[in-house]
């Protein structure tokens, strides 16, 4: 019942978001979409059942390169709950997903084909030239998901948009837990799980929580790609096993 009733919510909440999107953010301006996004990311949170606890250990940098671990599709909402201004790179068959795929795409969200290494250096020039502009991009540098103890090896091909125009990198590092579970198998999202497993597994666990640790930006001026690819990973490590 428990977890019949929040996918109710669920869905009603995706259709809420879809009018949101397609009414109101046309006549938005950045600020004002921003605002839609947190609002809409949290209430989304809400309703799966899953309480949002944020930890900042340093200041918010007005434009930086966000680097995060790789969970669940449930990381994005995660991220726009606290950091809406963050434009994300993601897989590009998220964007065939059904409703998910429009509203993230509508959102801003970069895709990338993670195959073909010509796409990645398209990406990495999209994400630089946003990065002057004043946008804050985000990615998984691990490129797929994981468990959630033991992170995967970081990519550095994006993070090359950073160092390119002295951009800050900011690590994150998000874990989801349940009681008696320091890292909740029901918000992996790994394997051949489907997406709709994944959706019911979330809705049907009882007391599941995120934790979100901002950790201090680093600086990426004159630092070779893949000695910061690895520093990131050593501090979003080293937060997950604290």
């Amino acid at each position: 019942m428990r977890g019949a009733w929040r996918l109710l919510r669920v869905l009603a909440h995706v259709l809420q978001g879809l009018l949101v999107l397609a009414l109101l953010f046309p006549r938005r301006d950045a600020v004002g979409r921003q605002w839609h996004i947190q609002r809409w990311s949290a209430g989304l949170l809400k309703a799966l059942g899953l309480r949002l606890t944020v930890h900042q250990q340093g200041t918010v940098p007005p434009v930086a390169l966000i680097v995060a671990n790789h969970v669940s599709w449930l990381d994005i909402a995660c991220v726009h709950a606290a950091l809406p201004q963050a434009r994300f790179v993601s897989k590009a068959d998220v964007r065939a997903w059904p409703l998910i795929g429009w509203m993230v795409a509508a959102a801003g969200t970069l895709f990338i084909e993670r195959e073909r290494k010509r796409d990645a250096l398209r990406v990495v020039h999209h994400c630089a030239e946003a990065l002057k502009v004043g946008d804050t991009v985000a990615v998984f540098p691990e490129g797929t998901t994981g468990e959630g103890p033991t992170l995967l090896p970081f990519h550095a091909n994006l993070l090359q948009s950073a160092v390119s125009v002295d951009a800050p990198l900011l690590p994150l590092a998000l874990r989801y837990h349940r009681p008696g579970e320091r890292f909740a198998s029901a918000a992996a999202y790994v394997g051949e799980t489907s997406l709709l497993q994944s959706v019911w597994r979330i809705v049907s666990a009882p007391d599941l929580a995120a934790d979100l640790t901002i950790l201090p930006a680093i600086d990426t001026q004159a630092m070779d790609r893949r000695a910061l690819a690895d520093l990131a990973r050593e501090r979003v490590q080293a937060a997950l096993a604290d």
